[in-house]
């Protein structure tokens, strides 16, 4: 999956400018595909609408901070302050990553969420799952199962060929980010907690700011009625490109 076609980036003249001749980007956040209030009564827009413009933006927000910081850093070579950036490259931008991803995994019942998945992606599903059903159980009790905050994700491990569920704490992320200075990847490698060969088609997050408007502290409900809006066709398409027939 190509991250980049997630993530809003804008170049900036000032601030990040240029810095030993690397281009540095700030990173915006993205808009949805859909109303605030499309996703009900699955999802209500009251946290939809907190959930994108406080939560997502604050990451956003943070992370751009932390990359200004580090270039900052970059440009004295400042090996300490670089060091100690990492806590909030890798928290800051693990949350843009994973809730730009999670909003192309939704869509209203009315544009398809919520339909089954299809070809080669909804036959793989049944092939190591049994059914569509069970890989819903499974991903329910792993997610419910989770403790603190994080993320359930269903990946394809492009190695073996096959679909995981996986689950992730807090804003780890599933997969590699690009770094935007190519010279710094050491930042951003510890990133991927469960293998440099895995793919997000599918991830839901289980943070309290997700579902407690609505739900409150029962997050098994909001795992059990977030599948209707559940956008299956945007996962297989990720699914057919990283693992065509």
């Amino acid at each position: 999956m190509a991250l980049r076609t997630l993530v809003t980036k804008k170049s900036v003249r000032s601030g990040f400018g240029q810095i030993r001749g690397l281009q540095t980007t700030a990173f915006a956040l993205p808009d949805l595909d859909y109303d605030y209030g499309a996703l009900e009564p699955a999802i209500s827009g009251e946290i939809m609408k907190l959930h994108h413009q406080k939560h997502h933006q604050t990451y956003v927000t943070n992370y751009n901070k932390a990359l200004e910081q580090l270039d900052a850093a970059v440009s004295k070579s400042d090996s300490t302050s670089i060091a100690k950036l990492h806590t909030a490259l890798k928290f800051n931008g693990g949350g843009h990553i994973n809730h730009s991803i999670f909003w192309k995994n939704l869509a209203p019942a009315t544009e398809g969420g919520g339909e089954p998945p299809k070809g080669s992606f909804g036959g793989a599903i049944d092939s190591q799952f049994g059914t569509l059903e069970a890989l819903v159980q499974k991903m329910n009790a792993e997610g419910a199962a989770l403790q603190g905050s994080g993320w359930v994700w269903l990946g394809l491990d492009k190695e073996l060929k096959r679909l995981v569920v996986e689950t992730t704490a807090n804003q780890t992320i599933f997969v590699i980010i690009a770094c935007h200075c190519h010279n710094l990847t050491q930042i951003t490698d510890p990133l991927v907690s469960n293998g440099a060969n895995l793919v997000p088609l599918l991830g839901i997050d289980v943070w309290e700011h997700a579902y407690y408007l609505q739900y409150k502290n029962v997050r098994p409900d909001y795992l059990k009625n977030i599948w209707k809006v559940i956008n299956w066709k945007f996962a297989g398409e990720v699914y057919e490109k990283e693992c065509p027939t």
